[in-house]
């Protein structure tokens, strides 16, 4: 169970490096809105550079490598 609000950081799989032939990863960290055992719903932390807007995502659990709690970011780094 993932409570509603905790903010995470989730790895998924991104897909296989042509070049290197390795898995590819990427990292969304943001608030969980909702989690049925399938379906990741969270709301992506905006960029703390200002270069992304917030953004709501979905993320299959077949995607899903590892996911951790973190903590808030500092009110000073917030917009």
């Amino acid at each position: 169970m993932i409570p509603r609000g905790a903010r995470i950081v989730v790895r998924t799989k991104a897909g296989i490096d042509p070049r290197t032939g390795r898995m590819t990863y990427r990292d969304y960290v943001g608030h969980v809105e909702q989690w049925d055992g399938n379906t990741l719903e969270m709301t992506r932390d905006a960029a703390a550079n200002g270069s992304r807007p917030e953004e709501q995502v979905s993320i299959g659990a077949d995607r899903i490598v590892r996911l951790k709690p973190v903590p808030e970011r500092p009110d000073i780094i917030r917009r």
